[in-house]
């Protein structure tokens, strides 16, 4: 029995032969070396160096790939910013709180903006705020870190953007950091509306400054009318003129052109206007006291010159800013202005030659109190057609405007 166990069992040579053949399996080389290694003098097992010399390359490679910088990943523009406080100032006074953080730091998200302020991050004098509370001057806002998208570099403005800035500049009365006069030409429209696709609004856009911000309409008047058109430059300006206009301490002059002599030379016509809409059009009409959508109008009104009796040069006053106002009332007492496509509607009347059938009304002068002390004063010339009928009929537009000190209502 022991003797065929011998025989079973592999000889030595065969042996070890077939534990060399085994599959390779990862040892450290101070555990391979002595197992693997040869006896002095003899010669080395056929495999022994084989697995450590293959490993070796592969360890290697595996260093150096971790040692080897990272691929540069895409720089994200973001520059990050300091905890910081600072102060509401007067041209941020009344902004709201999201609407702080834009002005103060364009490139910022939206996203951001609303987080930092529900996480109570911002605070204004020390306490949370939401973002729609609005601000007042002097107050302190600690403003955390932030995270800035990278300005994006001005670019050149296009043909068409630099012949709307000089076509402005063209128009430009009066200009300061604040505020903006413009002599808007007749057929201009001040916003825009259906079928109008060129408009002051719109071509203010090439004025926006390095904080993304557009100029701002103060008030309007009426497409067809010429003249003095008060724009706000910043945020600062706008609300201090729009409560200039709302607290009736802007005194704005027109003068027009009417047919027949009014009578008194001087009066007030106080009503009630609404608004009329049909398929075609829309005009206001005198209204009553408490009907829907009634406001109340005030115009003082004055005679200038008078040509043969037949034509007259009135000067107009709105105390109150309706729509159409002026328009509205000239028609209301008999002396509907000139080249109105809405309003004048005298039967039998015909235009005088060479006069061109346009609106004869010119905003001609404004003068409001500026939002950082004095006063703006700007006056715009008669425009083209109503030019050539004041020489046609013998006006001087050099004349004193007997209107400028009417009464305030």
């Amino acid at each position: 029995m022991s003797r065929r166990i011998k025989r079973m069992n592999p000889k030595p040579r065969e042996r070890d032969e077939r534990k060399e053949a085994r599959p390779f399996k990862a040892r450290s080389a101070k555990k391979a070396g002595p197992r693997l290694g040869a006896k002095p003098g003899g010669k080395p097992p056929r495999f022994a160096a084989e697995p450590v010399e293959r490993r070796a390359p592969k360890a290697e490679l595996k260093r150096s790939e971790l040692e080897r910088p990272a691929p540069e990943k895409p720089v994200e523009a973001l520059l990050p910013t300091k905890v910081q406080t600072v102060k509401v100032t007067a041209d941020e006074n009344n902004m709201r709180v999201d609407r702080f953080l834009e002005a103060r730091f364009p490139g910022l998200s939206f996203s951001h903006i609303q987080r930092v302020v529900r996480k109570g991050e911002l605070r204004v004098d020390g306490k949370r705020v939401d973002s729609r509370d609005r601000l007042e001057e002097g107050q302190s806002v600690r403003i955390p870190p932030l995270k800035l998208d990278t300005p994006k570099a001005a670019s050149p403005l296009s043909e068409a953007a630099q012949k709307t800035l000089a076509a402005l500049k063209e128009m430009t009365l009066y200009e300061d950091d604040d505020v903006l006069v413009l002599n808007k030409p007749f057929g201009l429209a001040v916003q825009g509306g259906s079928g109008t696709t060129r408009h002051i609004d719109q071509m203010l856009e090439v004025m926006r400054d390095s904080k993304g911000q557009k100029p701002r309409l103060v008030h309007r008047i009426d497409k067809d009318t010429s003249g003095c058109l008060l724009i706000a430059k910043t945020r600062f300006a706008a609300s201090h003129l729009t409560g200039a206009f709302r607290s009736r301490s802007a005194r704005k002059t027109y003068w027009a052109l009417v047919p027949g002599l009014p009578k008194p030379k001087q009066g007030r016509i106080s009503t009630f206007l609404a608004k009329e809409e049909s398929e075609d059009d829309t005009i206001m009409r005198i209204a009553q006291h408490g009907d829907e959508g009634a406001s109340h109008a005030v115009t003082y009104y004055a005679v200038v010159e008078t040509a043969g009796n037949k034509l007259t040069w009135v000067s107009l006053k709105p105390v109150t800013g309706r729509t159409h106002q002026l328009r509205a009332h000239m028609e209301h007492i008999g002396h509907p202005i000139v080249g109105d496509p809405k309003y004048f509607n005298i039967e039998n009347w015909k235009l005088p030659g060479g006069l061109q059938n346009r609106l004869h009304l010119l905003a001609r002068r404004i003068v409001i109190p500026h939002p950082r002390g004095g006063v703006i004063d700007a006056t715009a010339p008669l425009p083209q057609h109503m030019q050539q009928s004041w020489n046609l009929l013998g006006l001087d537009a050099s004349r004193f405007d007997p209107i400028e000190n009417a009464p305030e209502e």
